[in-house]
């Protein structure tokens, strides 16, 4: 087994490779603005650190969101031009789960709060029973409207640090990591468990819409 991680799902750009037992190497940028700029490079460089080739891949993992419109696509829409390439198969796994699993290996066990950051005032989130265990589906809220539900528990993601009034307890790990992600895909794959497809989670429509009354210009 050999995987290929990647989420651009939040503002890191997050590449990992995973030979089923540990990862063999990793990249972690966070530029909201340069998704499309790093990805690529990023994988050059993973397998370059690792000593493989592309060719040598079996399968692709990808967070699949929620998150912003654009830098989601970016990492979608890679993964699934790199798995019909090679003809390996892609397994989508939602960006909070990843980050649920980070947590658990920086030593938070849970019950605990996912929060990533939504922008127009608003978070990306859910809670989760145990850092491999979540409870419901993923939302996006303001945050003063979750306040009772998340109330009491340790929270990480860049949501959680961006709104300590909600949660007072927020700690690390801030952003995605794709050898997090990787790590939970190699479980979840020897347990045969399945996966999302390499669709994009967003929650809400896309910022970009066609304007109303829009006139046709094209001759009759």
């Amino acid at each position: 087994m050999l995987l290929l991680a990647v989420d651009t799902a939040t503002p890191a750009v997050t590449v990992a490779l995973h030979d089923g037992e540990s990862v063999l190497a990793e990249s972690d940028q966070v530029d909201a603005r340069r998704h499309g700029e790093l990805l690529i490079p990023s994988v050059d460089r993973v397998l370059a650190e690792a000593g493989l080739k592309l060719d040598a891949i079996t399968g692709i993992v990808v967070g699949v969101g929620p998150g912003p419109y654009t830098g989601l696509r970016v990492g979608l829409v890679t993964a699934s031009t790199f798995a019909a390439v090679l003809g390996v198969p892609v397994h989508g796994l939602c960006t909070l789960d990843g980050l649920a699993y980070a947590a658990g290996t920086a030593g938070i066990e849970g019950p605990f709060t996912v929060a990533t950051d939504a922008r127009r005032k608003e978070v990306y989130w859910a809670r989760y029973e145990d850092p491999r265990t979540r409870v419901g589906e993923p939302s996006v809220d303001r945050p003063a409207d979750i306040a009772e539900q998340v109330a009491g528990l340790p929270a990480v993601g860049q949501g959680a640090l961006l709104y300590p009034e909600v949660f007072p307890d927020a700690r690390g790990p801030e952003h995605q990591s794709a050898a997090a992600l990787a790590s939970l895909a190699a479980e979840r794959l020897a347990a045969g468990a399945e996966f999302l497809p390499p669709t994009p989670l967003y929650l809400r429509r896309p910022d970009a819409q066609v304007p109303k009354n829009y006139k046709v210009v094209t001759p009759q």
